[in-house]
C-alpha cells in the first residue's frame, strides 16, 4: 500500500473511529495495512481492486476471551 494511502485511510479512521487509531504499513505486504488502537492491533485493512473499483476492507478478529 503506498503511504499517501495509508495516510487517507489513516485520517478516515481517525476521524470515523477514534483519533487515537492508527494505521500502519505491515512488512513485506504491499496490498495492506494493519491498524491499531493505541499499541493494541485491531485488524488489517485490504486493498479491493475488483472490477476496476478500488475500494478497501477492514477484517478484525474478536477473539471469545475479549468478550
Amino acid at each position: 500500500m503506498k503511504p499517501e494511502e495509508i495516510k487517507k485511510l489513516d485520517a478516515y479512521f481517525k476521524r470515523t473511529f477514534n483519533p487515537e487509531v492508527i494505521v500502519k504499513a505491515r512488512p513485506r505486504k504491499n496490498d495492506s495495512a494493519e491498524v491499531y488502537l493505541g499499541e493494541e492491533f485491531l485488524g488489517v485493512v485490504y486493498i479491493d481492486d475488483e472490477d476496476g473499483d478500488r475500494s478497501y476492507n477492514f477484517s478484525m478478529a474478536i477473539l471469545d476471551v475479549d468478550l
